[in-house]
């Protein structure tokens, strides 16, 4: 029972770290405003671990000081998750290298997912929320090559169902080849 809650909330803090750490890198591909409060919560969040990274990996369009804070994170939960299986780390490093990537793939792709589920959600509740800018901003590059595919059927936009599924469909590819490397789920 107490792996079980360890390994919950291992799981429920370095995926909410990694997904902020994710969010921070892509706000900035999008170039969000950094006066916006989602942005200032998940820069100052982040900082602590991102900007002594930044002396290392200066930024361009792409933050990797962000990525690279998120496989450190991806690292050191797999790492975790595989000490309360029981298992030697160091017994499974390349292994764990390539589960610890396939984690930070598994952040990004449910990032997705809470975001287009916050983004349609609040479109239908509360369209004028002043959230809603901001979730546009981050999910159009996922969404507005779908719009283009889909029709919009009597002015309902079924782009963020059909994200939502192909998002699912790869996190279930990512969690078995990272299930079948380890052993247990990520």
């Amino acid at each position: 029972m107490f792996g079980d809650i360890a390994r919950f909330l291992l799981s429920t803090v370095f995926t909410l770290f990694g997904a902020a750490l994710l969010l921070r890198a892509w706000i900035q591909v999008v170039r969000m405003p950094p006066y916006n409060p989602v942005s200032n919560a998940v820069m100052q969040a982040t900082n602590w671990i991102v900007l002594p990274l930044r002396k290392i990996l200066p930024g361009a369009k792409i933050d990797w000081a962000s990525i690279l804070a998120a496989l450190i994170a991806a690292a050191a939960y797999v790492t975790l998750m595989v000490v309360l299986a029981g298992v030697d780390p160091t017994l499974m490093l390349p292994m764990l290298a390539l589960v610890a990537v396939l984690t930070v793939v598994k952040w990004a792709l449910n990032l997705i997912i809470w975001m287009t589920i916050l983004m349609a959600l609040l479109s239908w509740l509360n369209p004028q929320s002043p959230a809603m800018p901001l979730l546009y901003q981050i999910t159009a590059p996922f969404l507005d090559p779908l719009r283009r595919i889909l029709p919009r059927l009597g002015g309902i936009d079924l782009s963020p169902i059909l994200l939502f599924v192909i998002v699912q469909v790869l996190l279930m590819v990512v969690t078995r080849v990272a299930v079948s490397m380890t052993l247990f789920g990520i």
